[in-house]
């Protein structure tokens, strides 16, 4: 059995972001990156959470990331924008455009933004969930592929080309549950291969592929030269594209080399179109009457999307969040060599005051 390592939210964040301040972090930028990771593991989705956080720490030793740099506006319109996130940390990037684009939406009803020198953002249902909570509907994309080389394979084809190409779609329901769409358009996410490793787990059947296209369940054959597959085959092969033309609108192509990326998002204030309080009473009406579909052999229940991080989220709210003894033990030498405390006694109050039920 594999050893884990129990922490209350409060406590992971304040490890989080006292190891990125220490590492060169604005404390203000630290604070947004160290929660949207600990959402992430509350969410029930470690693969986007404080198991990021050495390789976030070696990125800036090694200048991939610039820890302390803000995001700026760099060309706007009426109802659209460019933000350049000047390769600083993408979550912050991310939450602050999303932050943008929900005002200008209050404005004009539509608005889109597309952001460059953008690095991993984490998990993107946490952006759409913000447009969400604000009475808006929030798309989020980030494709990335070309004939030079990705981690996902095309639908019927040998080799990677593309990248896991997420997207996100978050709707307001008027209570604490939103319906929340957030996926790779790989059978996975790459995150949950380090997850799977960490564990020292297997993968399920139709995953990955070894270097040869062989059929594998060993994450080792991925860290190999093996690959990921498109989810639903041409489906999510096609959906996959999709996330990558949409990140061109930034002009981020090169026609040369074939290649083409970039992070898109949209925010739809709903007001715009139909009074807020009505459309959110009519959505969990129909969410409520899919739910209420009686359940198949082996389930429990119907859910609909955003019901499993509302649940994950209360019992890890209660119960705390487990970290593999790979991560934990990578965390205590990350936590050694910068001098940061990871003792429960030295979390300020404030920190475990912000997550509650």
């Amino acid at each position: 059995m594999t050893t884990s390592h129990r922490f209350q939210a409060g406590h992971l964040h304040s490890i989080t972001r006292n190891l990125l301040v220490a590492a060169g972090t604005f404390h203000h930028i630290a604070d947004d990156v160290a929660e949207i990771l600990v959402k992430a593991n509350l969410s029930g989705h470690d693969s986007h959470g404080v198991l990021r956080v050495p390789t976030y720490l070696k990125s800036i030793e090694g200048g991939g990331i610039a820890p302390s740099v803000e995001p700026k506006v760099t060309l706007e319109t009426g109802t659209r924008s460019q933000i350049d996130g000047a390769n600083g940390f993408g979550h912050y990037t991310a939450r602050w455009a999303m932050k943008h684009a929900i005002l200008k939406a209050k404005e004009t009803g539509v608005y889109c933004a597309n952001l460059i020198r953008i690095g991993h953002i984490g998990r993107l249902g946490e952006y759409a969930e913000a447009a969400a909570i604000e009475g808006c509907i929030g798309l989020i994309t980030l494709g990335s592929g070309g004939k030079e080389g990705g981690r996902i394979t095309p639908f019927g084809g040998v080799g990677g080309v593309l990248g896991t190409n997420p997207i996100a779609i978050g709707v307001p329901t008027g209570d604490q549950v939103p319906f929340i769409i957030d996926m790779a358009t790989s059978v996975i996410a790459e995150g949950k291969i380090q997850v799977a490793r960490s564990m020292n787990a297997d993968l399920p059947p139709g995953y990955i592929v070894d270097q040869q296209g062989n059929p594998s369940v060993k994450t080792s054959d991925f860290y190999d030269g093996g690959f990921l597959l498109p989810f639903g085959q041409h489906k999510g092969y096609a959906i996959s594209l999709l996330t990558c033309l949409l990140g061109g609108l930034s002009g981020n192509f090169d026609v040369e080399k074939g290649r083409m990326d970039g992070t898109f998002m949209q925010v739809i204030d709903v007001n715009a179109f139909t009074p807020l309080e009505t459309y959110q009473r009519g959505v969990r009406s129909f969410l409520d009457g899919i739910k209420s579909t009686p359940p198949a052999l082996g389930f429990e229940e119907v859910l609909v999307p955003g019901d499993f991080e509302q649940s994950s989220r209360r019992q890890r709210l209660v119960h705390g969040i487990q970290l593999p003894d790979t991560i934990y033990q990578q965390i205590c030498q990350c936590a050694e060599q910068l001098n940061v405390s990871m003792d429960r006694n030295d979390v300020a109050a404030a920190d475990m005051d912000r997550y509650s039920l």
